[in-house]
């Protein structure tokens, strides 16, 4: 059974939003709020929440500051974006500060359902289109047989490529220092060193560079 959050401050939104999820998760403890200051005190009293659908356009929010506070008053639980922007770059900013997932809201209902399993089950959504985009831009700055330069994935240590294999399967910092039982802080020492490596920008441009990637390949060596 799974306890989710539904912070928004439009009503009609919250009811359809809580509608979704109670039809496709039964059984799920459902949560609402609808400004800044309450999203932040109820995480602080819940620190078990399994997801929080989180609109940008609440009080108390001014563009990404709210995610960005929320990750760092609950930096364990799974954050997702569900707002009617549909700007490339917020998309993929959101993502960058930590969020797990972005759902416009003109999303069918079928399409947020299956958006909010992928991410429970432990993978990032994006809506199809900001990928497209992105993978597009990404190959076009790369050898045309490779997402990243097979020179630049050999500069990765082996635990660094056990890292990213991770990444791309869209595990949380916490989920891989668990499956591969190290500490949080060393994960988050590999991504840095990782993003460094592969000059990439931010952790999505990673995990989309290495969709691709056969890493048996370089798990060998």
């Amino acid at each position: 059974m799974y306890r989710i959050l539904i912070a928004d401050d439009h009503p009609l939104f919250r009811e359809a939003i809580h509608n979704v999820v109670s039809d496709g998760f039964p059984g799920t403890v459902i949560m609402e709020t609808a400004d800044l200051d309450s999203t932040l005190a109820l995480t602080r009293e819940n620190d078990d929440l399994d997801l929080i659908l989180l609109d940008l356009n609440m009080p108390g929010m001014s563009g990404l500051n709210g995610l960005i506070s929320l990750r760092n008053e609950a930096p364990t639980i799974p954050v997702v974006i569900v707002s009617a922007e549909q700007d490339k770059q917020v998309v993929l900013q959101a993502i960058t500060y930590g969020a797990v997932g972005f759902i416009t809201k003109s999303s069918p209902r079928a399409q947020m359902t299956e958006a909010i399993e992928q991410i429970l089950n432990g993978n990032v959504y994006l809506p199809s289109d900001i990928i497209r985009t992105q993978q597009g831009s990404i190959r076009r700055s790369t050898p045309a047989d490779a997402s990243i330069p097979a020179e630049l994935l050999q500069a990765l240590t082996r635990k660094q490529l056990l890292v990213l294999e991770r990444m791309t399967k869209g595990e949380s910092n916490k989920q891989i220092a668990y499956n591969l039982d190290i500490a949080e802080t060393t994960v988050k020492a590999h991504v840095s060193a990782i993003l460094r490596k592969l000059n990439v920008h931010n952790r999505v441009q990673a995990i989309l560079s290495a969709s691709d990637i056969d890493f048996n390949i370089y798990l060998r060596r």
